[in-house]
């Protein structure tokens, strides 16, 4: 799954490079949604079909999705998320938040509900001390030899 990019080695370099063009992303909300053949997700997203035939296959490659033969004849199939592609439904919960409060002027097109009965207000929590984290109470550790919060480090002359 890695791959060499250019710039700081980062995880939000490399989840980007596998997801983060815009037809990967609504692709796995329409499998996340339940809608998981190529018909209902290309007309869900609006992706061209090529374009969205392509993205489908870099998501199987990266192992976010799978898909699955449910008609032998013809041969059709579906896709469902791998445990990588349960996991960003989260990542779609918290821009899903996000774009109600700065892309869009009317009311949310959809919400979740949580099973409280309430409608899901997403927080981010310590597991290890389960408070509340707030982002401005975060402190970056570089871990990559040769690189510094600013940038790749200088060699000492």
């Amino acid at each position: 799954m890695s791959e060499e990019l250019p710039g700081r080695p980062c995880s939000v370099a490399a989840a980007m490079n596998l997801v983060g063009e815009k037809w990967s992303l609504l692709a796995v909300r329409e499998i996340a949604f339940g809608n998981r053949r190529f018909d209902a997700i290309a007309r869900n997203t609006g992706a061209p079909r090529d374009r969205l035939t392509a993205r489908l296959r870099a998501l199987e490659a990266g192992g976010v999705i799978a898909r699955r033969q449910y008609s032998e004849h013809p041969p059709r199939y579906e896709y469902e998320l791998t445990q990588a592609g349960k996991e960003l439904r989260s990542v779609l919960a918290a821009l899903r938040a996000w774009g109600d409060k700065w892309a869009i002027d009317t009311p949310p097109p959809s919400v979740f509900e949580h099973t409280c009965g309430h409608e899901l207000d997403a927080a981010v929590v310590c597991r290890h001390c389960g408070t509340e984290v707030d982002l401005d109470d975060l402190t970056l550790r570089v871990n990559t030899p040769g690189w510094t919060r600013t940038g790749p480090a200088q060699p000492v002359p």
